[in-house]
């Protein structure tokens, strides 16, 4: 029952729009389909449920986060974060010249904020080992043998 009055909340309608309801809240016929709103009801929840463009975006938000922790178990996160965070931006500049949206003094604050914390982040110290490609030269880069 609590699933429907999510439902109800969200649709910002009292249960006794579907529902054949004695109180307009809690008695009543819940299983009765009288009502046409009620089928009214389902359909908008498939058309949302089915939509192409919300299966392809969770299809997409589930790749990314698979690749994600992926990225995650390779490396520290101070060399995953720079490459996520930089999607903020691109989202921005996109939206900005593509879309020709007007972005806030308030979100170019919040975007250079985001960009001053994942710098920061990125110039922490790393625990993630490279294979050298010249370990002559880092032998000389450590000062060992002096």
């Amino acid at each position: 029952m609590d699933i429907m009055k999510q439902f109800a909340v969200t649709m910002k309608v009292r249960c006794s729009y579907c529902h054949t309801v004695s109180d307009g809240l809690s008695e009543g016929s819940f299983a009765s389909d009288e009502r046409p709103t009620k089928e009214e009801a389902r359909k908008l929840m498939r058309l949302i449920l089915f939509n192409p463009f919300v299966a392809s975006g969770i299809i997409l938000l589930i790749g990314f986060f698979a690749s994600y922790m992926t990225a995650l178990s390779w490396a520290d996160l101070t060399f995953v974060m720079p490459a996520t965070a930089f999607g903020y931006v691109v989202v921005a500049l996109l939206s900005r010249f593509w879309l020709h949206e007007h972005l806030s003094t308030y979100r170019w604050a919040g975007i250079v904020l985001i960009v001053c914390a994942v710098g920061f982040v990125a110039g922490g110290p790393s625990r993630t080992e490279h294979a050298s490609s010249h370990p002559d030269l880092d032998l000389m880069d450590s000062g060992a043998g002096r």
